[in-house]
């Protein structure tokens, strides 16, 4: 399965600090060129964008843990995210939530044995009157059912 990411090194790590660290508010910034680099953000770019910008690794850590988008390690080929804030549970969430799951032989949160999908847990597309909503590869889709569901899962998984 080809990737159409890079490979992480520290030397295209100091690259993509170098160019991004003049910027305003560089931290979010080069944690998403990172991200969109390697596909998720290596922990060794942690230590070297803090020295990079005069931060605390703890301040780098704490940009990086606080947006949910930023990955600890790739994504599958296909991302398929399933809102799971209230409106979304009250409207049957958590039992499609089940039902991906059960589907993919995988739980929420993880990326299936042959790398075609990560499922992951989003909270609040802003479809609540639509609810339960999802979205695969940035696709939004909302009034989902186990049926639609399926589709979604089929279509990630080929």
């Amino acid at each position: 399965m080809p990737s159409a990411y890079e490979d992480w090194s520290p030397e295209r790590g100091a690259e993509i600090i170098a160019a991004h660290k003049h910027l305003e508010g560089p931290t979010i910034v080069i944690l998403h060129a990172m991200q969109e680099a390697f596909g998720y953000v290596p922990e060794p770019v942690i230590p070297m964008i803090a020295e990079a910008l005069n931060l605390s690794r703890a301040e780098v850590h704490g940009v990086f843990t606080f947006y949910h988008d930023f990955r600890h390690e790739p994504a599958g080929r296909h991302v398929l995210k399933l809102c799971r804030a209230e409106a979304c549970q009250a409207a049957g969430g958590d039992a499609l939530a089940m039902h991906a799951e059960k589907k993919l032989g995988i739980a929420i949160g993880n990326t299936t044995p042959d790398g075609r999908v990560t499922l992951e847990p989003i909270y609040c597309l802003g479809l609540c009157a639509t609810a339960p909503s999802g979205m695969l590869d940035g696709r939004i889709v909302g009034r989902l059912d186990t049926e639609r569901l399926d589709a979604l899962v089929s279509e990630a998984q080929r």
